[in-house]
């Protein structure tokens, strides 16, 4: 396990991703400083779904190990939506500020209970053998009531936790990927990975 290539173009989500797997000892490169170019159809049904068809797609162009995720927001409250859509939910090129800002005012009448939400994230691996493995993890809160915190990315600024009293773009980065769902999924797949390789 030498080199790992993230099925990913998001920033945001290599900075974090970095972090979390930092202990392996392996070099984690985006697919851009791969060097793969590809048009991707997310067009599962399921984060699961996605996140395979995300690490295989990327997998064809590349000996390392890809890793994948897809997550997303589920909102109770909507039906949990905006689920496997979250990153084109009122389409891709919306900004965040206003994505935040249709849900809290879509729950304007949700009492704190009838608030809960969540984040998912499901982490596909492909390993060069061929081999696939899938981790998943979640994070339960309630949406805020205003967006809160310069952290993180996307809706982070409006997953509230009550235990934190923040949200999860209140939280320090280290604290963030201790709790957070991508933290989680990844620490599980970093274990699959380990298990795998150093057995």
């Amino acid at each position: 396990m030498d080199k790992i290539v993230f099925a990913t173009s998001n920033e945001g989500k290599m900075k974090e991703i970095r972090l979390i797997l930092a202990d392996l000892g392996v070099e984690i490169l985006s697919m851009k400083e791969a060097g793969i170019q590809t048009d991707i159809a997310e067009d599962g049904k399921t984060f699961e779904e996605n996140a395979i068809i995300k690490a295989k797609a990327v997998a064809a162009f590349t000996d390392a190990i890809v890793l994948a995720d897809d997550s997303g927001l589920e909102v109770d409250y909507m039906d949990k939506q905006p689920g496997v859509y979250s990153a084109r939910f009122m389409g891709e090129s919306t900004p965040y500020s206003e994505k935040n800002r249709y849900i809290i005012d879509r729950l304007a009448d949700a009492k704190d209970e009838e608030r809960s939400a969540r984040f998912v994230c499901v982490i596909a691996a492909v390993c060069p053998d061929g081999e696939l493995l899938t981790t998943r993890a979640t994070i339960e809160g309630r949406i805020a009531y205003e967006e809160e915190g310069d952290g993180g990315f996307g809706y982070d600024p409006i997953l509230y936790l009550p235990e934190y009293g923040t949200t999860t773009a209140g939280l320090p980065i280290e604290e963030k990927n201790k709790i957070s769902h991508r933290g989680k999924a990844f620490q599980l797949m970093k274990g699959k990975l380990k298990k795998k390789y150093e057995g």
